[in-house]
């Protein structure tokens, strides 16, 4: 079943994405704090994301599992951008993702091995 792959690792870069940019709307936490807390979050994140791995490599090549992530870590990140943290995201941005996901989809055109 390759979408629970692809489902684990929307889990997964959920919490990553909290770890490394959700203290940023607390600019005045200390680092020393922000830090212990993202790693706990952190770990989270990997009790998804090596799962997501393991059983994805069943049904996807190495570049096609990364690219999956990739993507879905851009998805994340701008809905994340909008929606806690309040940026815009421009016309730039979705070129530029488009750009990433257009490379994705070279990624699994490319002839398998």
């Amino acid at each position: 079943m390759p979408f629970v792959p692809i489902a684990l690792l929307f889990v997964s870069n959920i919490f990553m994405t909290i770890a490394w940019y959700g203290h940023l709307k607390f600019p005045d936490a200390e680092l020393w704090q922000v830090v212990v807390i993202a790693w706990g979050i952190a770990f989270v994140e990997y009790i998804f994301a090596v799962p997501a791995n393991r059983i994805g490599f069943k049904y996807f090549s190495l570049a096609e599992l990364k690219t999956i992530q990739e993507v879905i870590t851009l998805t994340v990140f701008a809905g994340f951008s909008i929606l806690y943290l309040g940026q815009k995201i421009t016309l730039h941005h979705v070129i530029g993702f488009a750009l990433i996901a257009a490379g994705g989809a070279f990624i699994f055109n490319a002839p398998k091995a």
